[in-house]
């Protein structure tokens, strides 16, 4: 018997004061892709604005651009069906790095906010085994020695740095988590998502694990399910999922996100 879908009802509400005219990308559409389907969507800015769609499609992710000045409302809301499949970490093998499909090569290599060179003695001495196994042993590793806290971390905060200070937010843990795995000769990528009983409601940087020969969803927090987590973009740390990259000024004014469980 297939299990019926989860239908997440999912929402942002971000306003915003620009100082004068500038362009800003924006990744905060769910994305339509194999495991999860857009039932309906709609999107408002206020006052209208001029929109260049920028979507990939062959990830089934989207973005857009858009050009405007003063104080400016973003409204997102959709319906998102997820049907994710949920294979287990244990015992999936690691694949020989000759064996790994194209897309996957860029995601061992250390990136801005995921020095996992600087990880790589670390992970040889604290982790045996490999590929599904030694994940799970460094999401466990995280669960144990690194506290969920805000206000410990900003957004120059790279791996390295929550591993020093033992706390932070998702993204730090989604990040360490990429660090170590990478570290193991592991692919290993950021997400942004809206989930599901996240409290407060906020998107949710998660990790996504490539062994088994597939990726595989996990949340280093420990705070959702991957059945729970409507995909945003995907990327090599926190600089590719950002959910508004201003290329200018601009103060935050207002932000609400929010997701709901419906009914099918």
């Amino acid at each position: 018997m297939t299990a019926s879908p989860v239908i997440l009802d999912v929402s942002a509400e971000l306003t915003y004061d620009f100082a004068g005219a500038c362009e800003t990308l924006v990744l905060l559409e769910a994305a339509r892709t194999a495991d999860q389907a857009v039932r309906r969507e709609a999107l408002e800015i206020t006052p209208a604005a001029d929109v260049r769609r920028r979507d990939d499609e062959v990830a089934g992710e989207r973005a857009f651009v858009f050009t405007a000045a003063g104080r400016v409302a973003l409204n997102y809301r959709a319906r998102v069906a997820v049907e994710r499949k949920l294979p287990m970490l244990a015992g999936a093998p690691q694949s020989a790095i000759r064996d790994l499909p194209l897309e996957a090569l860029r995601y061992l290599r250390p990136s801005r906010y995921c020095p996992s060179d600087r990880f790589e003695l670390f992970v040889q001495r604290e982790f045996a085994g490999a590929g599904g196994d030694k994940v799970r042993a460094i999401l466990d590793w995280i669960g144990a020695h690194i506290d969920y806290r805000s206000g410990v971390s900003d957004a120059r905060a790279t791996a390295l740095d929550t591993f020093t200070d033992r706390a932070g937010v998702c993204r730090d843990f989604a990040h360490l988590a990429i660090a170590l795995c990478r570290a193991a000769d592991i692919p290993a990528r950021a997400v942004s998502a809206y989930a599901w009983r996240l409290d407060p409601p906020d998107l949710h940087a998660v990790a996504e694990v490539h062994v088994g020969g597939r990726w595989i969803l996990v949340d280093p927090t420990g705070k959702t399910a991957p059945e729970h987590l409507v995909r945003i973009a995907t990327g090599a740390d926190a600089a590719d999922i950002a959910f508004l990259s201003i290329f200018g000024e601009a103060t935050l004014l207002e932000q609400a996100f929010a997701v709901t469980r419906a009914e099918a």
